[in-house]
């Protein structure tokens, strides 16, 4: 999608888009917001391509830790889905190769760095806007806004919402740099992992590496939300869009450190900020056991995983690691982030490479 000459300009466009795809919102397996998207996408590969040349910088900049995750066979998906119309069903065998995925999500403060070195653009800067949830926008912010989508009043366009502004132009992330980065499409997550000399992980290797090596569980810990009454990750406390409790500690984002990692010594695999994966969105998959797989070979929508700080049992029951959901490739949101994934060991900096 090419960025319009004035970011409002396609918002009524965007609207009816919103309303469709949102319209299970209101229903209590519908999407806590989890699938706001722009009108459309053109897949920018080009400028993942643009940005390879700088790969070298980006291994020595971008040094974040990466676990090397064990090849092997896993339950993907469930025979008991909680959202029919999300294809989290049926469970299937699939076997996966070993590979490296980043241990965090990958932080305000990596994406600075990416963003010093490169002086890449990201599309929500570029269009102008993003879509924020209401609850976390200030007053002022708000009066600026008349426009809202009937099924998901929550999700507002905000002018000046990005990356660096994910409230809009009156917040910043200078408290934040160890949270999630936000605001971040499919497209910017693919050139990011690019440029560190990474990628984006499938969609399987993304809930294998969320059940760190249980089995037919819930969540990255087991079956229980809140083993001996602990908080294991960020998600919605209280009524949802109302009133959040923050029992666990955090209102928006957290840090990406924050919570007990799963088996695998991964963090925030499931709440905080959803996860772009590379695989095309789609609902009909085969029971066969498969090996590797990468999805379908095209489509409209990417996949993303882990729900966020946003998801609550009642509306958006998406925190599990079958749970699914998509968004188009060029759409950003206040919940929507990123790791990477690589398949052979990262290349650790040199001191010469380390600047600062």
């Amino acid at each position: 999608m090419a960025a319009p000459a004035a970011g409002c300009a396609r918002l009524p466009c965007c609207f009816l888009l919103l309303l469709m795809g949102l319209a299970a919102a209101a229903a209590p397996d519908g999407d806590c917001g989890c699938s706001a998207s722009r009108a459309g996408g053109d897949g920018r590969q080009a400028a993942a391509r643009r940005y390879s040349a700088a790969a070298g910088g980006g291994r020595s900049a971008g040094h974040r830790p990466m676990v090397a995750i064990p090849g092997g066979v896993f339950t993907m998906g469930t025979d008991e889905p909680e959202i029919q119309q999300d294809g989290e069903w049926p469970a299937r065998r699939v076997h996966v190769n070993s590979f490296y995925m980043d241990q965090y999500e990958v932080s305000n403060e990596e994406f600075e760095r990416f963003v010093n070195s490169t002086g890449y653009i990201t599309e929500a800067e570029k269009f102008g806007d993003s879509f924020v949830f209401e609850g976390m926008l200030s007053e002022e912010v708000k009066a600026d806004i008349h426009q809202a989508v009937a099924a998901a009043p929550w999700w507002l366009p905000v002018k000046g919402a990005n990356w660096k502004h994910p409230e809009g132009p009156d917040s910043n992330i200078s408290n934040r740099m160890d949270h999630p980065v936000l605001h971040v499409s499919w497209n910017d997550a693919v050139t990011f992992c690019t440029w560190a000399g990474k990628r984006l992980p499938t969609e399987a290797e993304w809930e294998y590496s969320c059940r760190g090596g249980l089995e037919n569980r819930l969540f990255p810990w087991g079956n229980k939300l809140q083993p001996k009454g602990q908080h294991y990750a960020n998600i919605w406390q209280g009524v949802f869009p109302t009133t959040n409790t923050a029992e666990d500690g955090y209102k928006g984002t957290a840090p990406v450190t924050a919570f007990p990692p799963n088996g695998y010594g991964l963090y925030n695999m499931v709440g905080n900020a959803w996860e772009w994966t590379s695989d095309w969105w789609t609902v009909h998959h085969s029971p066969d056991e498969v090996h590797n797989p990468k999805g379908p070979p095209s489509g409209t929508d990417r996949v993303k995983k882990g729900g966020s700080y946003m998801c609550h049992k009642s509306h958006c029951y998406r925190y599990r690691c079958a749970a699914r959901s998509q968004n188009t490739p060029d759409s950003s949101a206040s919940n929507l982030g990123f790791r990477c994934a690589a398949d052979t060991a990262p290349e650790l900096p040199s001191r010469r490479d380390v600047k600062g």
